[in-house]
């Protein structure tokens, strides 16, 4: 294992982050703090409490996941997308690195600044609404877990793209809408028995579920088919990656 490259590139991926702190941390912050507002503090107290916990803290699991989802696939995605998009992706292919020693810089970059963010959003919650993390050890296994799956499927994305247009079609097109309709505001359990059926073949909703649960101690779906669900992401975007670089898809032509 050569350590010395996966230090390099992680080290400079991370890098770009603190050279550009509003649009990869403060922003996605101020957004969330905005929805605290809208939805915890104004329309929470109209609201009444969901499985016992009042709705401003309900939907503190949600934010954190919406925004873990977001990052993870827009930062590793744009990591890998921009090395090809200017040429230099044949410097490291050339390079004596693994495509496994790539893989871990560019994707533990992208989970770190996730995880990060996440913990932020964590932390400025706390200004708006009073919550507690029944789990911490469930809470900070779902978060990593969530940050290295959605990292990998970014980076998935970031080598498929052709184009910046492409390199935004999956978060805003696909994965956006699943995290709205995926419980990240309300429960399930709300919906009509129809579409509550309809709802389970929504991926993001096992996530934000079982993240739920390491806060509160309830769930819409079980907390060990969430764990599953989210295990079986991650060995699914493993494999499809292994198979990227193992045929060379969109890398070596």
């Amino acid at each position: 294992m050569n350590l010395h490259a996966v230090r390099a590139i992680y080290r400079f991926e991370m890098a770009r982050t603190f050279r550009t702190l509003m649009q990869s941390i403060a922003s996605p912050v101020l957004s969330t703090s905005l929805y605290f507002v809208v939805f915890g503090a104004a329309i929470g107290r109209r609201m009444g409490a969901l499985d016992g916990v009042s709705y401003g803290a309900f939907i503190v699991p949600g934010l954190i996941m919406l925004s873990i989802l977001n990052e993870s696939v827009s930062n590793a995605s744009f990591a890998i997308y921009l090395p090809k998009w200017s040429g230099t992706i044949f410097e490291l292919l050339s390079a004596p690195v693994s495509y496994a020693e790539a893989l871990l810089g560019y994707v533990g970059a992208a989970a770190t600044k996730s995880v990060m963010l996440g913990i932020l959003i964590l932390v400025t919650a706390r200004v708006f609404v009073a919550y507690e993390i029944l789990h911490p050890m469930w809470m900070a296994a779902f978060l990593i877990l969530t940050a290295v799956s959605f990292s990998l499927f970014g980076f998935i994305i970031g080598l498929w793209a052709e184009s910046f247009e492409q390199l935004q079609v999956v978060p805003l097109m696909i994965l956006t809408p699943l995290t709205f309709l995926g419980g990240a505001f309300y429960s399930i359990g709300m919906l009509p028995p129809i579409w509550q059926k309809i709802t389970l073949f929504n991926p993001v909703v096992y996530l934000i579920s079982g993240f739920r649960w390491s806060f509160f101690g309830t769930s819409d779906v079980n907390v060990g088919t969430s764990a599953a669900a989210t295990l079986g992401f991650l060995a699914l975007c493993i494999a499809v990656v292994s198979w990227m670089f193992r045929t060379g898809y969109k890398l070596k032509s």
